[in-house]
Parts: C-alpha cells; sequence; structure tokens
C-alpha cells in the first residue's frame, strides 16, 4: 500500500487517500471469506465447504468487500502514521472508500488532524523576574507561633471573655420577636475573634463571665442568603464556660516535643532551611512559568480544535483530581469562585490552548537544539521518576508509554535550555499580592481558608453545625 493523495485543508484537516492494488486486495477478501465461509449456507454444501466463487455468485460480488477493509485498515493506518510520522493528532477517520472492477484494487480515505505548522520567537535571551528567597525572621516565629498554639493546654477559666477564648454558650435569635428558623443552638463552641459569625456577635461577647446572659443587637449582612439578607436580628446568649489556651514555654523542651530536634536553635534553624527550600522551589516556578508565557505569547499558529480538546479533557480531570484531594468538589469550587459552569469550561479552555502552545514551543526547540534521549539516559530518568514516586520501577514502566516519556523528558530539557538562557529580573518594590489571582487547585483550598473581611464575613465557622444562625454565610 501507499499514499496516492494528501489534500491540507484548514486548521490542521487533510484528507488522505491510501492505496491498495490488486495483490492487496485480493489477500485481504481471501482472508474476510476464510473468516466468514463457516456462517454462509449455500445449496448442495456442507457449512464451510463451499468455495468462495459459489458464495460470490450467489450473495454478490462485494460480500466479503466490508470485512476485506476492516483486515486492511489498520495497514491504512500504520502507513499513514509512518509516512507522516509524528505529525498527526489523534486518530485517523475513515471517510470513503473506491473498490475498483474485478477487484483490482482500493482505494482508501482517511481524514486526519495534521501538527499545526507555526513559527517560534526567541527562546534564548528570555527575561522575568525572579522573586527573592530571603526568609524573614518573622516568618519563622509565625512557624513557631502556630506550633504554640497547635500543642497549646485548654484550661477552664473564671474572668471576662478576651478575643482568644473558647467560648461554650446557647443562643437564640429573633427578628421582629420571632424565632427563625437555623437561629438557634445550645453549648455551641467558639473561639472568640475568629470572625466565624456574623460581623458584631463575637465583639459583642467580650467582657462576658460564666453564667452572665446578654442580648446582642445585629443586623445580618446585605450580602447574606435570604430571606435574612440585611435584616436586623436580636441574638439572646448565656455564656456557660470559658476556656484559655495556655502556650508552652519557649524552650529546648518545646523543641523536643514537636521535632526530632533537642534544642530550640535546631529547631529553628529546621524551620529556616524548610521555608529557604519552599521559597526557592516557589521562586523557580514562578521564573520558569513566566518564561513559558512569553514562548506561549511567541507562537504564531492556528491550533487544531482537537488539540485542545484533547488537552483540554487532561486539564479539566486534572484539576477536579486536585480539588477532591482538598475536599473541595466542582459546585463548591463553582460557589467559592462565583463561576457558572459555562465559565468554568471556557476558563478550562484558555488554560489548555495555552498549554499546547508550551508544548509545541518546547517540541520545536528540542528539534532545533538535536535533544536526544539515548537508552542511558531514558533508563536514569526511568530511575529518577520511580524514587521520586515511591514506585516500582517495573510498575512505572508498564504505566507510562515509553514513546510519551521520551517526549517528557525532551521538554524537560528543553526547558532547561530556555531557564537557563533567561535573564532574572529583581521584583519591584510595589509587587502584588502573592496570594492573587491563583487559580490553581490550592489556590482555591486558600480561598475556601481565608477568613473573609467585612462587611459580609464567609468563613466556615470552625465547628460544623447545621445552624446558619448567627454564623456568616458559607
Amino acid at each position: 500500500m501507499n499514499i496516492k493523495t494528501i489534500d491540507k485543508k484548514e486548521k490542521g484537516e487533510a484528507e488522505i487517500v491510501v492505496e491498495a492494488n490488486a495483490e492487496e486486495f485480493e489477500a485481504a477478501v481471501a482472508k474476510a471469506f476464510l473468516k466468514n465461509r463457516n456462517r454462509m449456507s449455500v445449496p448442495g454444501f456442507r457449512k464451510g465447504k463451499a468455495p468462495r466463487r459459489i458464495i460470490e455468485r450467489m450473495y454478490g460480488a462485494s460480500i466479503f468487500h466490508p470485512d476485506a477493509l476492516e483486515i486492511l485498515y489498520p495497514d491504512v493506518l500504520e502507513i499513514v502514521e509512518e509516512e507522516l510520522e509524528h505529525k498527526i493528532v489523534g486518530t485517523p477517520k475513515l471517510t470513503d472508500v473506491d473498490i475498483k472492477e474485478d477487484n483490482e484494487g482500493a482505494e482508501i480515505s482517511v481524514s486526519v488532524t495534521l501538527y499545526p505548522e507555526f513559527t517560534l520567537g526567541e527562546y534564548k535571551g528570555l527575561s522575568a523576574v525572579k522573586q527573592e528567597t530571603e526568609v524573614p525572621e518573622s516568618a519563622i516565629d509565625a512557624e513557631i507561633a502556630e506550633g504554640r498554639l497547635r500543642n497549646a493546654r485548654i484550661e477552664k477559666v473564671e474572668r471576662p471573655a478576651i478575643e482568644g477564648d473558647i467560648a461554650v454558650f446557647d443562643f437564640e435569635g429573633f427578628i421582629d420577636g420571632e424565632p427563625f428558623d437555623g437561629g438557634q443552638a445550645d453549648n455551641y463552641e467558639l473561639e472568640l475573634g475568629s470572625n466565624s459569625f456574623i460581623e458584631g456577635f463575637e465583639e459583642k461577647m467580650l467582657g462576658m463571665t460564666p453564667g452572665e446572659e446578654r442580648e446582642l443587637d445585629l443586623q445580618f449582612p446585605e450580602q447574606y442568603a435570604e430571606p435574612l439578607a440585611g435584616k436586623p436580628v436580636l441574638f439572646k446568649v448565656k455564656l456557660h464556660e470559658l476556656k484559655e489556651k495556655q502556650l508552652p514555654d519557649l524552650d529546648d523542651e518545646f523543641a523536643k516535643d514537636v521535632s526530632e530536634f533537642d534544642t530550640l536553635k535546631e529547631y529553628k534553624e529546621s524551620i529556616r532551611a524548610r521555608l529557604e527550600k519552599t521559597k526557592q522551589e516557589d521562586s523557580d516556578s514562578s521564573f520558569e512559568n513566566a518564561l513559558m508565557d512569553q514562548l506561549a505569547e511567541s507562537l504564531e499558529a492556528d491550533i487544531p480544535d482537537v488539540m485542545i480538546d484533547k488537552q483540554q479533557e487532561l486539564t479539566t480531570k486534572n484539576f477536579l483530581r486536585q480539588l477532591s484531594m482538598y475536599g473541595i468538589d466542582l459546585e463548591k469550587y463553582l460557589q467559592m469562585t462565583s463561576m457558572t459552569p459555562a465559565m468554568f469550561k471556557e476558563s478550562m479552555r484558555l488554560k489548555s490552548e495555552h498549554q499546547v502552545k508550551i508544548t509545541l514551543a518546547l517540541e520545536k526547540i528540542a528539534e532545533l537544539e538535536g535533544i536526544e534521549v539515548s537508552d542511558d539516559d531514558l533508563e536514569e530518568e526511568y530511575n529518577e521518576t520511580a524514587e521520586r514516586y515511591g514506585m516500582e520501577l517495573d510498575k512505572l514502566k508498564e504505566a507510562l508509554k515509553e514513546k510519551d516519556f521520551i517526549l517528557e523528558v525532551k521538554l524537560r530539557r528543553a526547558t532547561k535550555i530556555v531557564v537557563d538562557n533567561a535573564i532574572a529580573g529583581k521584583p519591584d518594590s510595589g509587587a502584588g499580592d502573592p496570594e492573587s489571582g491563583d487559580e490553581t487547585a490550592a489556590g482555591a483550598k486558600k480561598a475556601a481558608d481565608k477568613p473573609k473581611k467585612a462587611p459580609a464575613k464567609k468563613a466556615a465557622a470552625k465547628k460544623p453545625t447545621e445552624k446558619t444562625g448567627p454564623e456568616s454565610e458559607e
């Protein structure tokens, strides 16, 4: 068989005609006859014993053609893929068949999507901001403070409530003198100052002593759920118990209790080393991502939809899996980000198109730089990957297609060429919030955990409950 014509169309689409000669087509028909003869009844012959010419005379000359084409088709796909090498996207689709008279061969037409032709801008000498990696003392102090809080003892106290106390209390809410659904709870536990309830609730509990009762005049935020949004509300509160967190002393004993180190100094240095490593990794990652963005922007290509569709499926699947690791499903994510399903789908498509451009650019760089992966290189990469993910080498090889893994290695090496030849700029003093614009699954988790500010507090209550009451709307 051989390719007769290649007719290129828009968006990378092409129609390819593969020609099978008379001998090749006849061989396929003969195989189709052997496959089907035991199922065909011919008067005067036992099943499977009728000659082919008799069956064709009785049922028609084309009786074995469908199965013959099915037999030929894998060879058609193979010759198309070999002829065009790695320039095909997706799987070719059968579009037409023209069988010549007297089985003198066939022309089989398939529709394929070709890799796009594109131009790539400069990839060496790019510049991007490289974030500082120095760790301030305040960050180390904050880590230690969190450790002390986690290891604090909880003790009952008999004194006026202050911020940070854990209050155990009953409450009941009234609107226009009438209680409302979800506005009541008994023995509710709340850390004062956690901003878990609507604005003013926790502040007005400060100074209460165990056994005291108070009435709190408040108002639900305008952004609260209907029918409570914006309405004035009176909460009757009775405080039963106050508990405070007693922090452990900051000394060597504390370091021994919370770490594998014997001294507070060693513990602090371990925190510094870990934070420095994290900041370095974040800085390197941000620098690399900025360079990859520039590569994508410099690429001029008419990318076939099928390439973006395939990447979008993978991008969405990976994103939802990451969300699930943080206990967030798609519905919750859409609620948190105020996105509609259509907006989410469009955001995934834009990310996918961007990623396709980066991949195309890196593949081109690998080609231009003559990047090759030897057998020894490949084995080394397999071993490093298996160790990084804690997998057995044989199982890793089974899970990864060698061709795909080789491409991944080439892309990594192409990325390194771009990064190694880039210019690192210093960050501006007016850099924005490092958490802003984070559209990753981890960013969604940060958004879920980060308390929202007035006028409408939306942080979840520390203690799970089905009561709506004075809690901030989630």
